[in-house]
């Protein structure tokens, strides 16, 4: 018994690190979003363009948040 505690334990542990190491790439990609959205907007000059920035800006930006918050969580479980 105490051996299959351990290897749940170890597989636990391993799932946290992958759902880590995925979060940290989706942040990385949802900053890179957010960039070339600043990006787009600082260029854009039509106003319904710059409107769709402003509404893309805000929803990365809450995605981001929400993986940044989930990335904290995992590193409080451990």
């Amino acid at each position: 018994m105490e051996s299959t505690r351990k290897f749940t334990l170890r597989r636990d542990a391993s799932a946290q690190e992958e759902e880590r190491r995925e979060l940290m790439s989706s942040l990385s990609r949802t900053r890179t979003l957010i960039n070339q959205a600043y990006g787009g907007f600082n260029s854009a000059s039509d106003s319904d363009l710059i409107e769709s920035y402003v509404f893309e800006i805000n929803s990365l930006q809450a995605r981001y948040n929400y993986l940044l918050r989930r990335v904290k969580e995992l590193e409080g479980a451990t």
